[in-house]
């Protein structure tokens, strides 16, 4: 993270019990401490949206909460923020079902400049609004998070610790965006338990 704290945060950043970066996100984790099932969804490079849609036979849609420019300001956000150029914008959403239940919360930092370029329809998710316009991406897990957010319990209505991650979207070469996931443990329904030795070393 910057060293802006993430009590300075204007969105919902997990207060870190356990994180790990790139070296972990390459060669996973052992069975024992994080399931393979969750393991695919928060460190593999295919698209989240697709996989919520494939995992509950509903359509993912997304609930737009905020849209706010930030500038110059690093907004507390996982360090390869700084590969983006300035101004920047921030957007949070949550990802649900058709039906209306909450999945996923995500955060995504854009350069000011090209935000509209690539979300012309802001109610899609970013995976569907990128690939109607058919732009190649690369998706570049850079680290993964567990911790503790009260908001987040609340909107999720699901008790904590979260499992997150961050990634960068590249697209040419170039970073085009970073986004940050925080997934909702009612997933459990569908994928079985984290099965993690840091859930046990925080109840």
């Amino acid at each position: 993270m910057s060293s802006k704290s993430v009590w300075d945060t204007t969105w919902h950043c997990l207060m870190p019990v356990w994180e790990g970066g790139k070296e972990i996100v390459q060669q996973g984790l052992p069975h024992i401490q994080l399931a393979p099932t969750w393991q695919v969804l928060l460190l593999g490079d295919g698209s989240l949206t697709r996989h919520l849609q494939l995992l509950t036979g509903e359509r993912t849609e997304v609930d737009l909460i905020d849209m706010s420019e930030i500038g110059i300001d690093s907004d507390g956000a996982p360090k390869p923020i700084q590969l983006l150029p300035v101004p920047r914008v921030r957007r949070q959403v949550w990802l649900r079902t058709a039906s209306g239940q909450r999945l996923a919360y995500a955060t995504s930092w854009w350069t000011a400049n090209h935000v509209n370029e690539y979300l012309q329809n802001q109610n899609l998710p970013i995976w569907a609004s990128l690939t109607s316009q058919r732009i190649e991406l690369y998706r570049d897990v850079q680290g993964i998070h567990y911790g503790k957010s009260v908001a987040l319990e609340l909107a999720f209505g699901q008790t904590g610790a979260f499992w997150g991650r961050h990634y960068l979207f590249w697209h040419q070469g170039q970073p085009l965006t970073l986004i940050y996931e925080v997934f909702s443990p009612y997933l459990r329904k569908y994928i079985g338990p984290e099965v993690t030795f840091m859930k046990d070393s925080v109840s």
